[in-house]
């Protein structure tokens, strides 16, 4: 296998955000969870996404996870490596993002590697360096209220600096908007003056495709998926691969029961849980109970026993900001963290014994607890269910044919579990 482009993703959502993009744009991709081992079966593919569960982790463990995915991604021909990240540029002051870039451009030896987390389909952009979710400042959104990576800084320009050993410069949207050669310019005098990274503006679609063709040049980059998509574009423009539709992501129905787990506590997420409380059994955890050690597990599995009978289910430890707020302040952030997560993967592998093979996460810690859980080595990439998330057919499951949806918890419209679910068939 020959790569055109290989990616390092720092949550499992993302991943399949980018992959979704990479496959809109004719590239023929795989996700898979974490390296992969040299016994899994992948077909011919242009495009590998390794998923990696390190946005919130130590950063040294992030570190030398992403350089293991890199090194076998380059292994597989991939000469372009892109760092996916978050396009809200979660991380804490101190990482992950820079450590990570960091040691990536190190492994390169790129002078100057460029960054941008715009995407303006999904309401991302950039402009002089300061991020905007839609119309407001990133810090205005509601990010800034993020239960693990609360975002109270839109200028990417400093949050870089202050978890990157590198300067941290701006190529901004006039040089952008003036193209490639300009793009090129701007870097050439940044890495003259000793800035190892570069923030990018990018409002419009046409300044990622100038973006990715420039990046493509070097050996790393760091974004989110609108990166992806320039890079994916440039590839094809220039021929090294060739525009594919998307593959099927199954052949026979798979049918049987269905099911939906939500542990994001975005704004977005709970709106779509309270549409989905019209048309499906709904069981809300109580969190304090999950932290606290009672079985709300258990409790959620026989009360899904026989509900998966009659039709989907949804099964939500999701909270208000508020909510969360009060849980980390009794027991720690991490505590409560892991504990629900790991609840919510105890779930998943229940319902999976119970028949389940479709199933549908939002939240990116919730869905690499999951898919972590399940042990699926893999996904291929099918239909788009909304912007930035496909429906996923396993690689290599133990448990056989399974489709699944991972959705980042900002994404989606009011209806998407029902929106996935007839997707899923």
């Amino acid at each position: 296998m020959t790569l055109a482009l290989g990616c390092i993703a720092d949550d499992y959502t993302g991943a399949s955000d980018l992959a979704n993009t990479l496959t809109r744009c004719g590239l023929r991709t795989v996700q898979a969870i974490g390296v992969p081992s040299d016994d899994l079966a992948l077909p011919k593919v242009d495009a590998v996404v390794v998923s990696l569960k390190s946005r919130s982790i130590e950063a040294g463990l992030a570190v030398s996870r992403s350089r293991a995915a890199e090194k076998w991604l380059r292994g597989h021909g991939a000469r372009h490596v892109l760092f996916k990240i978050c396009s809200t540029f979660d991380s804490t002051e101190a990482g992950n993002i820079g450590p990570v870039m960091d040691a990536l451009r190190a492994d390169s030896g790129d002078a100057t590697v460029l960054v941008t987390p715009a995407f303006p389909e999904t309401g991302r952009t950039v402009y002089q360096g300061n991020l905007f979710v839609g119309a407001v400042p990133l810090n205005e959104s509601p990010l800034r209220d993020h239960p693990l990576n609360p975002m109270h800084d839109s200028n990417l320009v400093r949050v870089l600096a202050r978890q990157s050993k590198s300067k941290i410069g701006l190529v901004d949207l006039a040089d952008v908007a003036r193209g490639a050669d300009a793009v090129r310019a701007r870097l050439a005098h940044l890495s003259k003056n000793g800035f190892g990274a570069a923030i990018a503006d990018a409002v419009f679609e046409r300044d990622l495709e100038t973006l990715g063709t420039v990046a493509l040049e070097n050996r790393v980059s760091v974004g989110a998926s609108g990166l992806g998509l320039g890079l994916a574009r440039a590839l094809v423009a220039s021929g090294a691969a060739k525009p594919n539709p998307p593959s099927a992501t199954s052949g026979a129905p798979l049918g049987g029961p269905a099911a939906c787990l939500a542990g994001s506590c975005s704004q977005a997420t709970l709106q779509q849980i309270a549409s989905a409380e019209a048309r499906m059994a709904v069981l809300h955890l109580d969190p304090n109970q999950v932290v606290a050690g009672k079985d709300e597990a258990g409790r959620a599995l026989a009360w899904a026993k026989d509900r998966l009978k009659q039709g989907p289910i949804l099964i939500a430890s999701s909270s208000t900001p508020e909510q969360v707020s009060a849980l980390q302040a009794r027991h720690g952030r991490d505590t409560a963290g892991h504990a629900i997560e790991q609840a919510m993967a105890d779930i998943a592998e229940g319902l999976v014994q119970f028949g389940v093979r479709r199933l549908v996460v939002a939240g990116g810690e919730t869905s690499g607890a999951v898919v972590d859980r399940l042990e699926i080595p893999g996904f291929l990439v099918g239909a788009e269910i909304a912007a930035g998330v496909p429906v996923l057919a396993a690689v290599g499951a133990r448990q056989g044919p399974m489709l699944l949806a991972l959705k980042s918890g900002n994404f989606g419209g009011p209806e998407f579990f029902s929106d996935a679910l007839k997707l899923m068939r």
